[in-house]
């Protein structure tokens, strides 16, 4: 495990991957880029959680399949809202696997993943996914989401009194992201201006103790409202 320091305007990565030279070969990748830095790295699982803490990463490329603690495991933890809380930097966590619709994949993003690459990604993709998703978006197209979770969903819950408390305009918002529509999609389709839908997206994730809009995909899978 190792970490260096980097100015505050980068965007800070820690890569997480049991071979060491895919690692360094990533770390390579990343410090050629204008405006990030890696800013750690780790074997396992167990190793991520502390670097995590050591290092305040913004993004973090998590390997999946790993010993000590898998990558699936990892991100539940460094994801846990008593964690987050404790952050005074948002966390986004990528996952990375050889396998297209892995079922590990669509149980990391369950537990707050912000999406999943290929390893066989090329740098240029790697990159662009690392800057997408420190903005906050998701890396998986909404089509492949929701293909990755109807494989791993059995049958829905009903949803909770949060949702229920949703007024009608931020049920039919919320539906709009859940369907991967972007916010200016979505403010043409319910007629208002795209700053608005943006605070409607907001209060939908607060009332609804969401992390961001690939959270709001799963939440409607897993509660059936798609259907």
């Amino acid at each position: 495990m190792s970490a260096v320091s980097t100015q505050p305007e980068d965007v800070r990565v820690l890569l997480v991957d049991d071979q060491d030279l895919f690692r360094e070969g990533v770390r390579v990748i990343v410090d050629a880029q204008p405006g990030m830095r890696v800013v750690g790295t780790a074997a396992d699982g167990l190793q991520a959680i502390a670097a995590a803490e050591a290092t305040t990463p913004d993004v973090v490329l998590m390997d999946l399949r790993m010993p000590e603690m898998d990558g699936v495991e990892a991100t539940r933890q460094l994801l846990a809202p008593e964690r987050a809380a404790r952050r005074e930097r948002a966390l986004r966590v990528v996952v990375l696997t050889t396998f297209d619709l892995d079922d590990r994949a669509a149980a990391a993003i369950r537990y707050g993943a912000s999406g999943f690459l290929l390893k066989d990604t090329t740098p240029r993709q790697l990159a662009e996914a690392i800057r997408t998703v420190a903005a906050g978006n998701a890396v998986l197209a909404p089509q492949d989401l929701t293909r990755l979770l109807d494989r791993t969903f059995g049958a829905p819950t009903a949803p909770p009194a949060s949702y229920l408390a949703l007024t009608h305009k931020e049920r039919e918002i919320f539906t709009a992201v859940a369907r991967g529509l972007s916010n200016g999609e979505v403010a043409a389709a319910v007629h208002l201006s795209e700053s608005t839908v943006k605070t409607h997206v907001g209060a939908v994730l607060r009332k609804l103790g969401l992390r961001d809009r690939v959270q709001i995909v799963v939440f409607a899978h897993e509660h059936g409202l798609l259907r």
